[in-house]
């Protein structure tokens, strides 16, 4: 139906998009493969700093641990990378696109490798580590966008979530190849678990040559014709298909009604459009950003970076575990396999609930770990782990449960916090500040991200706070924060369109949402109040000079 199909009726709004093709999965799981690196920089750190070798290059006089600072610097400065990263990336991904940002982002991660795995000491590496963080910050932002933007709306948590179910991957992959390198006695234990990163720029970069743009950001630039094109290629249609006439009408009345609330005229207008309206109203651009960024200081809030940054000194500081490296896997392969369970949860149950309940499961266990710990997991007679008389052989049942609860922990968190965090934050923005809204959001991952890497050293380490199993109180209180949180700020997006998603926000509340039902469109709306349909065939295609900053 040239010329522009429109949502006239309620019966009309399932009508907003094709039905789901096996080609709509495969694009979306090749994009979600970019949580590779991420989950990738993550793992592999945690084995490289226990190295023998690593630890000789960087310490002098034989030292058998990294000092505290240069632990927190090593292991905190690829955060502080993707923090600057994410930021940049929002403004790219407006100029220059969704997918080339991300393309780009995979260029300079590469060079950050290098880098790495040519260093013989601790500047180089935490250079390239630095360098590394800022592509790893480009393509974790900008690849939840382009996936919220491109996935069908009634599956669009589940594909989304396969970005955390790579990240998990990405964290197996470390931990594997840094078992199998620990025992070298060469450079190659650490410059091998490095040099591997390479090849996940280098396929999500060359792969991303054949997918689509993001038909969201060209109805934003204005270029109609080409948002037809892809959501032609997304969806597998004919390129006047009804179904791409009447989604393309929503994306462009959508994208005219949240300008006209949010005129851009400037680079610095734009950022400020983020921090527009009022903090208690939902829909206003201020509490989306609130929301955003507090989602995912939550995430990292709830403690799961400590298991898989600081697990292997951890665990061997308890002097009851003979392999700490095993154990670490064990955590690493619980956290794989409990992700996929959120690509069904996610949309049966809703994204609300599951980071509810999430919340609820992660405190109980973080709580019983330091319970355990502080009554019956130490040795009093002798508590000082560094005592080779402070064994804690007569404990090992109480170390073992301890293992067992943060294991379940994991559960908790990769089947609801891991992935939800993520879905949530690509659907809450409108078009005019998504870009900027989700690097913000994901700014914030890494912000917290990198101040949980900084202090945590000085948390557990014996010359510091030392508080050893004690530190799950810490990440148990902050659980509760997260769970009370959830309950009171998260709304329910699950099977909304991101146009439904404004009008569910402009019109419910977080704990009503839910019940919220999709009654109208924006295109449906025009045509009712212009007595005509949109026709996008004479809509200007020209970039829209006053929305593309």
């Amino acid at each position: 139906m040239p010329g522009g199909a429109v949502l006239s009726s309620n019966d009309d709004v399932e009508r907003i998009e094709a039905p789901i093709t096996f080609k709509a999965y495969l694009i979306c799981a090749f994009a979600s493969f970019g949580g590779i690196f991420f989950g990738y920089d993550s793992g592999y750190i945690n084995g490289v700093t226990g190295s023998q070798v690593f630890i000789n290059t960087v310490e002098p006089f034989g030292s058998k641990t990294l000092s505290g600072p240069h632990n927190s610097l090593i292991v905190s400065i690829l955060s502080a990378g993707t923090f600057f990263g994410a930021l940049l990336a929002g403004d790219c991904a407006e100029f220059i696109g969704r997918r080339p940002t991300i393309i780009a982002g995979c260029l300079i991660y590469i060079i950050g490798v290098i880098l790495q795995t040519a260093s013989h000491g601790l500047g180089l590496l935490v250079a390239g580590r630095l360098i590394a963080g800022i592509g790893v910050g480009f393509e974790s932002a900008i690849v939840i966008l382009y996936m919220s933007e491109i996935c069908p709306r009634k599956v669009r948590g589940a594909l989304v979530a396969g970005y955390q179910f790579a990240i998990t991957l990405g964290i197996l992959i470390a931990s594997c190849v840094d078992y199998a390198t620990e025992s070298r006695s060469d450079t190659g234990s650490y410059r091998i678990p490095i040099a591997i990163q390479f090849a996940w720029g280098l396929v999500l970069g060359i792969g991303l040559f054949f997918l689509p743009e993001s038909p969201r950001y060209f109805v934003k630039r204005g270029k109609i014709d080409s948002a037809r094109k892809a959501l032609t290629s997304l969806r597998n249609q004919p390129p006047h298909s009804e179904y791409v006439e009447a989604e393309l009408a929503e994306i462009v009345m959508n994208e005219e009604h949240e300008r006209a609330l949010s005129p851009s005229t400037g680079w610095f207008s734009s950022w400020a459009n983020c921090f527009k309206g009022s903090l208690w109203k939902q829909q206003s651009n201020l509490r989306r950003t609130i929301l955003g960024t507090s989602l995912q200081m939550m995430q990292q809030w709830t403690g799961v970076n400590f298991i898989f940054y600081y697990s292997t000194p951890f665990l061997k500081s308890t002097g009851a575990i003979s392999n700490a490296f095993i154990i670490s896997l064990i955590f690493t392969l619980v956290n794989v396999c409990s992700t996929p369970i959120s690509f069904y949860t996610v949309e049966k149950f809703g994204r609300r609930p599951l980071l509810v309940w999430g919340a609820f499961g992660m405190l109980i266990c973080q709580f019983l770990v330091a319970i355990i710990g502080v009554t019956i997991g130490f040795n009093h007679t002798h508590p000082d782990p560094a005592d080779p008389t402070a064994s804690l052989a007569n404990n090992v049942s109480a170390v073992n449960a301890q293992i067992a609860f943060i294991a379940i922990f994991i559960f908790f968190f990769a089947s609801t916090w891991g992935p939800g965090a993520w879905v949530v934050i690509g659907e809450i923005f409108p078009l005019p500040i998504r870009s900027r809204g989700v690097a913000l959001s994901t700014a914030s991952n890494w912000l917290w991200n990198t101040i949980i890497a900084v202090i945590t050293p000085y948390m557990v380490n014996p010359d510091q706070a030392n508080l050893r199993s004690s530190v799950f109180f810490v990440w148990g209180g902050l659980c509760t924060c997260a769970f009370v949180y959830a309950y009171f700020l998260v709304p329910e997006t699950k099977g909304l369109s991101l146009e439904q998603v404004d009008r569910m926000m402009e019109e419910t509340t977080p704990r009503t949402s839910s019940k919220w039902r999709p009654h109208t469109t924006y295109a449906a709306e025009r045509a009712r109040a212009g007595g005509e349909k949109l026709d996008l065939e004479h809509v200007d295609d020209v970039e829209r000079k006053g929305s593309i900053y």
